[in-house]
């Protein structure tokens, strides 16, 4: 899928998918595993929305795996 096109999916604009890549790379990553799964985009977000919930504890000192 070209930047564009997953950039509208998401509902986010080009440039804030190049501050991701530039930012958060693993974040893309996510996503583009999930698009290349076939997830739909809610389960992608779920799966996104996960992954801060754990870099926030972890950079808290909490480590919820759960």
């Amino acid at each position: 899928m070209n930047k564009n096109k997953l950039a509208k999916t998401l509902g986010i604009s080009l440039k804030t998918l190049y501050n991701w890549e530039k930012e958060k790379p693993d974040l893309v990553r996510l996503i583009n595993q999930g698009m290349a799964l076939d997830q739909s985009i809610e389960e992608t977000r779920k799966h996104l929305e996960r992954l801060e919930q754990i870099k926030d504890d972890a950079s808290n000192g909490k480590f919820n795996l759960k």
